[in-house]
């Protein structure tokens, strides 16, 4: 029986509460919740969501203290998260919590803080398609894709992107314009693993697209924590052995 995975899902909910814009029709209850309520149909995920707008951004200590992987979703508020809550994330994803960041989530302080880089990159959003291909199928997050998959219109990101050398790469995307982009990259940090996944928009139904669910979930279960030695830090006056 596998251990149950706590799950909490982060979400600025900007752009799904404003009418006017189209992400209000598309995710009605918020792009957290869309992921959300997939994550809540697997047996070994306990799911909850937060969002800018509650208190300390609804991660307060209880919440991360009891979170094992945090799924990051943001784009026109990335300055308003507050530095206090990005300090107590980032402790935590180096204490071993897993950390998912989805699409233009690369640009939040969270991601830029643990890549140190400004994960910039190109960018078009004219609705055009893009095939993921699959290009480490032996890693865990590629379970039960195909060679690829594609959206018939998606936002273009493009090289180059501004990070690190990923640990594992595992897709890349082609897009209809030419381009092409890392778009499923792993990192280790301290204890702790990270996923930057850039396939689905705020404008686009992509979140209920089986293969963005089945990445996603996968990816849950990659980045969830594991039963790893905790690395002490101090001055060993004593050594292991006699020194003569």
């Amino acid at each position: 029986m596998r251990e149950i995975i706590r799950v909490t899902v982060w979400n600025e909910f900007i752009h799904e509460r404003d009418l006017s814009h189209e992400a209000s029709k598309i995710y009605p209850d918020g792009i957290h919740r869309a992921i959300a309520s997939h994550l809540e149909e697997q047996s070994d995920m306990e799911v909850r969501t937060a969002t800018l707008q509650e208190p300390e951004h609804g991660l307060t200590d209880e919440v991360l203290d009891t979170t094992d992987v945090l799924i990051w979703w943001g784009h026109v508020a990335h300055d308003q998260v507050s530095d206090h809550i990005v300090d107590k994330v980032q402790k935590r994803a180096l204490g071993g919590m897993g950390l998912i960041v989805l699409h233009s989530g690369h640009f939040s302080k969270i991601f830029q803080r643990m890549m140190g880089t400004t994960c910039n990159l190109s960018w078009r959003e004219i609705g055009e398609k893009e095939r993921v291909w699959v290009i480490d199928p032996s890693h865990p997050i590629s379970q039960g894709l195909g060679m690829y998959f594609e959206y018939p219109q998606a936002e273009m990101y493009g090289e180059r992107f501004d990070i690190p050398q990923p640990d594992e790469l595992v897709f890349i995307s082609w897009f209809q314009g030419g381009e092409v982009f890392r778009s499923g990259c792993c990192w280790h940090r301290g204890r702790g693993k990270v996923f930057y996944f850039s396939g689905a928009h705020e404008t686009l139904p992509t979140y209920y697209d089986a293969n963005v669910q089945t990445v996603i979930r996968n990816a849950v279960r990659w980045a969830a924590p594991l039963n790893t030695p905790i690395p002490e830090f101090t001055n060993r006056q004593k050594p292991l052995e006699d020194i003569k």
